[in-house]
């Protein structure tokens, strides 16, 4: 009897987050405040990404930055296991060697090549559910419906964290959402950055606080911190000037 060979793919698990895919996850996707813990493969906040998406079972991602994309693999993940779904990232692929601190803080510049990018997504077997736009969101969002992208159901922002950028990215993102759309907002707990005012994401959320008839806010201040928003009523809402 002849015993064909099993790829890879025919032979993994079902559900994604394996001990194998966990160690690739922290080693190549390299998580920053994000809660984590390599010893013990923690995912951290990684755990919540992927449980939200799973349970939502959204049918279009959005997520605004990167480093080395943690958030993106975690969310596409829950895509995969879920059997539908496609992530759309934006990153302008800035670093903070090259391009310098005013343009970025924390950029690693990995999203420049288009076949690095694939194949880095190819590693966890997300490629065909990422799509990556290498443009600003300010660049990105003027283009949406010329790109004929679906609405937003979950969008994770990690993009420029200056106050008027997360504003910015927030409220074309709820352009493109609806009722009972989910966003996450990474570094909601950087309070030295927050002191010296070279960071606005916790100052955002005190805002969307403020409109509880709007959103319904559930902040984790662990590590770098991160929150999850509901859009519970889009029109009680009226963007800050």
């Amino acid at each position: 009897m002849r015993i064909s060979a099993k790829t890879p793919a025919e032979t993994a698990p079902p559900f994604s987050l394996y001990p194998e895919m966990l160690r690739d996850i922290l080693q190549y996707a390299k998580p920053f405040g994000h809660y984590e813990n390599r010893r013990n493969l923690n995912l951290g906040f990684g755990f919540i990404y992927y449980g939200v998406a799973r349970a939502l079972r959204p049918k279009h991602v959005l997520v605004i930055g990167s480093g080395y994309g943690f958030s993106v693999v975690c969310l596409a993940l829950a895509l995969k296991d879920n059997g539908q779904g496609q992530l759309t990232f934006v990153d302008p692929s800035y670093s903070v060697l090259k391009d310098g601190p005013f343009k970025t803080v924390g950029g690693r510049g990995r999203w420049s090549d288009a076949e690095a990018v694939t194949t880095h997504f190819r590693r966890f077997g997300v490629d065909d559910i990422v799509t990556h736009y290498k443009l600003r969101s300010d660049e990105f969002f003027p283009q949406y419906e010329s790109l004929s992208l679906p609405p937003i159901d979950l969008a994770f922002i990690d993009g420029s964290h200056a106050y008027k950028d997360v504003r910015y990215d927030f409220t074309q993102v709820i352009r493109q959402a609806h009722k009972n759309s989910y966003f996450f907002l990474h570094d909601t707990n950087i309070y030295l950055r927050e002191l010296l005012q070279h960071a606005g994401v916790k100052k955002w959320l005190k805002f969307l606080r403020k409109n509880d008839q709007a959103f319904e806010v559930v902040n984790f201040p662990f590590s770098s911190g991160v929150a999850l928003v509901r859009v519970l009523e889009p029109k009680a809402w009226q963007p800050q000037d």
